[in-house]
C-alpha cells in the first residue's frame, strides 16, 4: 500500500501526534508498505510532503484565495480573526495537497479535524480516507476563551461556533473516525452528534525497543543527591496545566523539603510560569529544562511522573512513564482516568486542583512502599496495554476494511 498520514500542524515536532506518524510509518515501511507524511513547514511558511522534501510556500497560494476568498466574498471567513486564520490555511492546504496529487495514495489517514476537513474536499473519490480524532480543538479552544474573557470570544459569538463546527465537520470526513479513548467517542457522540456506528477505538502503542534504547543512552543531569524527583515533560502551554502543578509546589514545600522537580519542555507560556515559579520562592526546586531528546533516560532517573492537564486523550508521556515503572499523578480529564487507576498505578485528582495534587504528591514523597508498589503496577499495566505491534495490525485491519468497502 501506499499511504499518506497527514497533519495540519507544524512538522516535524516534538509532540505526540508527530511521535505517533513516525512510529507507524516506521513500522509500516519495515514490512513493505510506502508511507508519506504531510503537514505544515515548521515555519508555518508552507505546506510538505516531509519525507520527499516537497515543499509549497504559502505566499504562492495566497493569491488565489485571494481572488476567491476575499471579504466581499466569503464575510463570514473574515467576521474574526481566529475564523479567517484557520480558514484560510485550511483552504492553502486542499490548493497543497492537490497540487501535490492525492491520487497516488491507496488510503489517507488525516490526524486532526482540519487536515480531514481539507483533504476529504479534494481526494478523489475513490481513495478512501480514516479520520482520526487525537483530541478537542473545540475543547481547548472553549477552554481558553472562559479563561480570557477579555478576547471578547462568548457562546454566541461567530468564533465560538466556528470552533464546534468545524470539530463536526473534521470528525467526520472520513470513512471511519478512529480515537484512542472511550471519553473522546463519547464526547464525539454526546457533544458533537456523529453516530456510534461511525467510530473506532483503540490504544496508541509505543516502540518499547526505542525507548529503553533511549533510556539506556543515559543523559547529561544528575538527580541531586538526597532528593526525590519529580517530572512534569510536556509543552508549556494552557492546555497541559503545568501552573497547577507550580502551584501545588508552592504547597508542597512548606511540607516537606526532600524533592526537586524537572519540567521538560518549552512554549509560549514559559515565561509567565517561570515567573509564577519564583514568585511562590521555588528558585532550586524547580528546574526548566526546555526541550530535551533524553526524556526516557530522565524519566529513569525519577520518582513521580506529573501530568495535570486541563484536557487529554492519551499522552504518550503517561505511557512512557509507566514503562518507566514511575507512579503517576495526572488530573481526571479527557482519557487519563482510562491510563491511570487511581491508587493502583497512580493518583487521579480533579482537573485545575493543585490542593489535591499536592496531598498526593507528599503521600507519594512519605510512602516510599506505597510509591514502588505503584510504579511495580504502572510498569505491569505498560507491559500489558500499550504494543505498537498490536495497533499497527489494528490499523492495517482498519485501512484493508475501508478500502474494500
Amino acid at each position: 500500500m501506499k499511504i499518506l498520514l497527514a497533519t495540519f500542524w507544524g512538522i516535524p515536532h516534538v509532540g505526540g501526534v508527530w511521535k505517533y506518524m513516525t512510529q507507524i510509518q516506521q513500522r509500516l515501511e519495515a514490512i513493505g508498505h510506502q508511507v508519506d507524511l504531510m503537514g505544515t513547514t515548521i515555519d508555518e511558511a508552507g505546506f510538505c510532503i516531509h519525507n520527499r522534501g516537497r515543499v509549497i510556500s504559502k505566499e504562492k497560494l495566497r493569491p488565489f484565495l485571494d481572488a476567491k476568498l476575499a471579504a466581499p466574498y466569503a464575510p463570514q471567513m473574515h467576521s474574526h480573526p481566529l475564523i479567517r486564520y484557520y480558514e484560510e490555511n485550511r483552504y492553502m492546504m486542499e490548493l497543497s495537497a492537490a497540487y501535490m496529487g492525492l491520487n497516488q495514495y491507496d488510503i489517507i489517514h488525516t490526524q486532526d479535524i482540519f487536515t480531514g476537513r481539507a483533504l476529504s474536499r479534494v481526494k478523489p473519490a475513490h481513495v478512501p480516507l480514516v479520520a482520526q480524532v487525537h483530541g478537542s480543538v473545540s475543547g481547548e479552544l472553549h477552554s481558553h476563551f472562559r479563561l480570557h474573557p477579555h478576547l471578547g470570544i462568548g457562546e454566541n459569538s461567530p468564533a465560538w461556533r466556528y470552533c464546534k463546527t468545524i470539530e463536526y465537520y473534521g470528525a467526520t470526513a472520513g470513512d471511519v473516525t478512529i480515537t484512542s479513548t472511550q471519553w473522546q467517542k463519547n464526547e464525539l457522540m454526546h457533544d458533537f452528534g456523529i453516530p456510534e456506528h461511525r467510530i473506532t477505538v483503540f490504544q496508541y502503542g509505543l516502540d518499547t525497543a526505542d525507548f529503553w534504547y533511549k533510556a539506556q543512552a543515559g543523559t547529561t543531569m544528575h538527580r541531586p543527591p538526597g532528593k526525590k524527583m519529580i517530572i512534569f515533560p510536556a509543552r508549556l502551554s494552557f492546555v497541559k496545566g503545568v501552573d497547577v502543578l507550580i502551584s501545588a509546589l508552592g504547597m508542597l514545600k512548606y511540607m516537606r523539603n526532600d524533592w526537586e522537580c524537572w519540567i521538560v519542555g518549552d512554549g509560549e507560556k514559559r515565561e509567565e510560569l517561570e515567573r509564577q515559579a519564583n514568585g511562590l520562592a521555588l528558585q532550586g526546586l524547580v528546574h526548566f529544562l526546555g526541550v530535551r531528546h533524553d526524556i526516557p533516560a530522565l524519566l529513569m532517573q525519577s520518582d513521580i511522573f506529573v501530568h495535570s492537564c486541563i484536557q487529554d486523550n492519551q499522552p504518550f508521556s503517561v505511557m512512557e512513564a509507566q514503562h518507566a515503572g514511575l507512579p503517576a499523578c495526572v488530573s481526571n480529564a479527557g482519557g487519563l482516568p482510562e491510563m491511570v487507576e487511581h491508587g493502583v498505578t497512580g493518583l487521579v485528582s480533579p482537573v485545575r486542583d493543585p490542593v489535591t495534587l499536592a496531598q498526593h504528591l507528599e503521600l507519594l514523597l512519605r510512602n516510599d512502599e506505597f510509591r514502588l508498589q505503584l510504579g511495580r503496577n504502572a510498569a505491569a499495566w505498560a507491559a500489558g496495554h500499550w504494543s505498537l505491534d498490536l495497533m499497527i495490525d489494528r490499523l492495517l485491519n482498519l485501512y484493508t476494511h475501508v478500502m474494500n468497502h
